[in-house]
């Protein structure tokens, strides 16, 4: 049977609705799950209920996140975020994790992941980690390099891969429940898995825009084979 994944939807303010990029999708159909878009307003019961049924999560990018999360102050660089969005992903992402569901977070995904472990952020990048690298368009590479002895890294084989970038936040103080996998040329957190889960990877860049490349299908094959496999009782 193919697995079912929950993907947390971007939410559009104007026009009060959810929505979904068709490349997240993509990656988990093109390596063998079925997707299913989670709805901002449930209630608990109903995710305990809906988490019987769904073998893995997608956190997907979007809004920042309110820094009340990471116990800081909002300064003036953080664009939208969305309270709805927060409370959904972190009741879930707890339920997840108790049941130990096979998780992937992406861009967005990353940060809300480091955060709900107890971890910081950049509140923006070009303010407080300023650099020559440009994390901010997608269209234009930079280098990340694969950590020693990370599962990402004995996955990928390779020490660097070039990856794109969007997003103007990042990984300030990594959660200690938490290890880095990958890391820009300035310094940022670009990858991060969490050793005492059955599958937890995250990553800052867009896998599901360079599915035509080998890292990108691995990613998200070995997420739908992780999600596959039965946690133990």
């Amino acid at each position: 049977m193919k697995p079912i994944i929950g993907v947390l939807p971007l939410y559009d303010k104007e026009k009060k609705s959810i929505w979904m990029l068709p490349e997240y999708l993509d990656g988990i159909r093109n390596a063998g799950g079925i997707p299913l878009i989670i709805p901002y307003e449930i209630s608990n019961l109903d995710l305990i209920e809906l988490d019987k049924h769904i073998d893995g999560y997608l956190f997907t990018g979007g809004d920042d996140i309110n820094p009340i999360l990471y116990k800081e102050k909002r300064t003036s660089f953080v664009k939208d975020y969305n309270d709805i969005r927060d409370s959904l992903e972190a009741r879930l992402y707890k339920i997840a994790k108790e049941n130990d569901k096979a998780i992937l977070g992406i861009c967005r995904g990353i940060q809300i992941i480091n955060v709900l472990e107890g971890g910081s952020l950049y509140q923006d990048l070009d303010t407080f980690h300023p650099s020559k690298v440009s994390h901010k368009e997608k269209n234009k590479r930079h280098s990340v390099f694969l950590l020693h002895n990370t599962p990402f890294r004995d996955l990928i084989d390779e020490p660097y891969l070039e990856v794109n970038s969007l997003h103007h936040q990042g990984i300030k103080r990594i959660a200690q429940t938490l290890k880095g996998m990958a890391v820009s040329e300035d310094g940022i957190v670009e990858a991060l898995y969490h050793p005492k889960m059955k599958f937890l990877w995250a990553f800052q860049w867009h896998p599901e825009y360079m599915l035509e490349e080998d890292s990108s299908k691995k990613i998200f094959e070995i997420f739908i084979l992780k999600a596959m496999e039965k946690t133990e009782a």
